[in-house]
């Protein structure tokens, strides 16, 4: 793959917010999305139908989902996805109207046990029920694989387990898998021997790369991610979020570091630095603490 364009999905308003101790109400949220999609913004992840127990940040994800789809009903133009859990969740998916969502995996046990409360194996027992129900309604399919690069319980990360679980969410209907730094360990030696590894038995172009910024080696990662062929980045606008279970961790890549680094290498982003730093001022005092973003703190 030789173009010099990238696609970022923003995952901001759910990766990101879910880990905030601020809990936007559903009209800043709102407002937030329409800001991203004057940047420029085509892809984004809008919120989660799980637990509002668990995770009450995404309680008013159907309440938001409503209004997203009412004023940017144009699928092919706007991607907006959910996360979903279980069949309980895609249930929910399906009645709002939403045409993508996103299933979540984990590459070690304890963490799956610890973030979804199940085994690796349960938590593919539970795809099989929405990929069934997302073939009969015609909703696309995202996968999200975690801790890739290390596990903050388990430490190092089988490289071949890790292959053979992305291969796995391809092969049950995923359209690409996501593949997660979840705790911001990853190193550039280590990104490019398991996209080595990915590309030979997943194409390029189903893959895409999700990291961290815990150690500062966020956009090295991406960098070289980008050097074997991969082409899809998700990132956080500020930088938003963090991980529950990864101490000290910051939150994914922002959005303005990625889309400043590909635009100084003429890489095409179709997104618009300067209105995303505008929505990092704008941000910032309503999550009631600085954002971890550089460009957005010092402009372009």
């Amino acid at each position: 793959m030789s173009s010099k364009k990238v696609k970022i999905v923003e995952v901001g308003l759910r990766d990101g917010l879910q880990n905030e101790s601020t809990n936007l109400s559903v009209e800043q949220r709102f407002q937030l999305i329409q800001k991203l999609i004057q940047a420029g913004v085509s892809a984004l992840e809008i919120g989660a139908f799980v637990s509002p127990k668990w995770v009450p940040q995404m309680a008013c994800t159907g309440e938001l989902t409503k209004m997203v789809l009412k004023k940017y009903p144009d699928y092919e133009k706007y991607q907006t996805s959910i996360l979903v859990p279980n069949e309980q969740g895609m249930h929910l998916a399906i009645q709002s109207g939403i045409r993508e969502v996103a299933v979540f995996a984990s590459s070690s046990e304890t963490f799956s046990q610890k973030n979804i409360n199940c085994t690796i194996e349960e938590s593919f027992q539970r795809f099989e029920s929405i990929m069934k129900l997302a073939k009969k309604h015609k909703v696309k399919v995202r996968g999200y694989l975690s801790v890739c690069f290390g596990c903050p319980f388990e430490g190092d990360v089988s490289e071949k387990k890790v292959v053979l679980l992305a291969k796995r969410l391809i092969e049950i209907g995923c359209y690409e898998v996501s593949i997660g730094d979840t705790i911001g360990k990853a190193q550039v030696g280590q990104v490019q021997s398991l996209f080595k590894k990915l590309i030979k038995v997943i194409p390029a172009k189903k893959l895409a790369g999700h990291f961290h910024d815990t150690r500062g080696q966020a956009l090295a990662n991406i960098l070289k991610a980008y050097d074997m062929g991969i082409r899809t980045f998700d990132s956080s606008i500020g930088g938003l979020g963090g991980c529950p279970y990864a101490l000290g961790a910051t939150g994914n890549v922002s959005t303005e570091d990625v889309v400043y680094m590909f635009h100084g290498m003429n890489v095409q982003t179709n997104l618009d630095l300067l209105k995303l730093t505008e929505i990092n001022r704008w941000l910032e005092p309503q999550m009631d603490h600085m954002l971890s973003s550089k460009v957005g703190k010092v402009g372009v």
